[in-house]
């Protein structure tokens, strides 16, 4: 027997006011710090990689965790594990604004993290429980796409301001305001709509794993999502440091590449038409590769500037938006019936392929340079062409036995 939804009683604006803010707040803690990370091994007393760490396990964490919070929220509701994460977000933004040691900012920065994927396993939830089967559901997505798209650009350009005007520490303080407005909201508006279903029989993850689509589509966002974690990890000391860029120039020059992503989505529904899903990723993967040889060939015969590192980016971004815009079909489509656990494994296996691989290239090549960004993208890209390659000549095996 299924206990009826609660109604959900507000419009589409006020469902955005309620539930953005949590969206927004978790991609804005990624990188709202990048303009101060060249001077936080200084100002903590430890080193680059230690910096670098704060990075990647935020990604490792946000991804981690959702495999554990989508479960969770199955089983005590959407509304505690929003509440709960939000706090524990709030609480280590204001630790990480308070320390002195690399210790403890890394511990805080883990917490936040947890938080972080506490609130958008939540959310996401809570959009599935209302808006699965109504046409604003697709207006939700689209719209936290863009956010996603467009809080990169935003991020860095705000961390700066913040930082120059009130110093590092405030960067954090301001995320905990944030969240603490956003917590008060969701306290007071934020209804439970986990629905129960008892008779729901337990179903195996298995042939999640063993799908080659799932696996292959499921690397390709980790390619390209990779391609732009290691750029936003490797940007502020090649051209804060090499390039001599102020923090205001490296968050703009930073925001071009953001914005390029974000006017490339305009058009990704006519490209989805044309090339269908497998197309749009070979295309994005011939366009991270293109981008990896221009920075390559800039590194070898070039100095750090806008147009050696910028611009190769502009190109590889196009890559990024026509492959994340497709990967979740082409990986999720076998699995309707078991859709929450799939959609779970499909973010925590990415976010692991973005900071695990992205870090190891960042910490084998010199960080400094371009080569981690050009040696990730070029590597990811080969490797889905292969994948997808195995996966038509399943397809053609397939049809001729039919």
């Amino acid at each position: 027997m299924t206990t009826p939804r609660p109604k959900w009683a507000y419009t589409l604006p006020s469902t955005l006011l309620l539930m953005a803010p949590f969206d927004v707040l978790a991609s804005l803690a990624m990188d709202i710090y990048l303009p101060v990370v060249p001077a936080m091994p200084g100002v903590l007393n430890t080193t680059p990689l230690v910096i670098q760490l704060t990075l990647s396990l935020y990604m490792v964490m946000l991804g981690v965790g959702q495999v554990v919070f989508g479960p969770l929220s199955d089983r005590v509701g959407r509304r505690p594990v929003l509440l709960c994460g939000a706090g524990l977000f709030l609480a280590a933004s204001v630790g990480m604004a308070s320390v002195s040691t690399a210790t403890l900012f890394v511990t805080f920065r883990v917490l936040q993290a947890i938080g972080a994927s506490a609130m958008l396993v939540a959310t996401f939830a809570t959009i599935r429980d209302i808006y699965a089967e109504r046409p604003e559901g697709a207006v939700i997505y689209g719209l936290f796409g863009s956010i996603l798209a467009f809080v990169p650009a935003l991020g860095p350009i705000v961390g700066a301001s913040i930082a120059g005007i009130f110093g590092w520490r405030a960067i954090f303080v301001a995320l905990a305001a944030m969240a603490a407005i956003a917590v008060a909201n969701a306290s007071l508006k934020w209804p439970e709509t986990r629905p129960l279903d008892r008779a729901q029989s337990r179903r195996s993850v298995l042939p999640i794993f063993r799908s080659p689509a799932f696996w292959v589509y499921t690397t390709a966002f980790g390619a390209a999502m990779g391609t732009f974690f290691v750029f936003f990890s490797t940007a502020p000391r090649v051209l804060i440091g090499p390039a001599g860029y102020s923090q205001i120039g490296f968050s703009l020059a930073f925001a071009s590449v953001a914005a390029v992503m974000i006017a490339t989505t305009r058009f990704t529904k006519a490209f989805v038409t044309r090339w269908g899903v497998a197309g749009c990723v070979a295309r994005g993967m011939a366009l991270l590769l293109c981008g990896a040889t221009l920075l390559g060939l800039a590194q070898l015969f070039g100095t750090a500037s806008f147009a050696t590192f910028i611009l190769p980016m502009w190109v590889a971004a196009v890559g990024i938006v026509l492959t994340v815009s497709v990967t979740a079909n082409g990986a999720l489509s076998q699995f309707d019936h078991i859709a929450g656990a799939a959609v779970a494994f499909y973010f925590c296996l990415q976010s692991l392929i973005v900071s695990v691989v992205g870090t190891a290239w960042i910490t084998l090549l010199d960080g400094d340079t371009a080569w981690p960004l050009a040696g990730y993208s070029a590597t990811m890209a080969v490797l889905v062409w292969l994948g997808l390659l195995l996966l038509r000549s399943r397809e053609k095996v397939l049809d001729s036995r039919r």
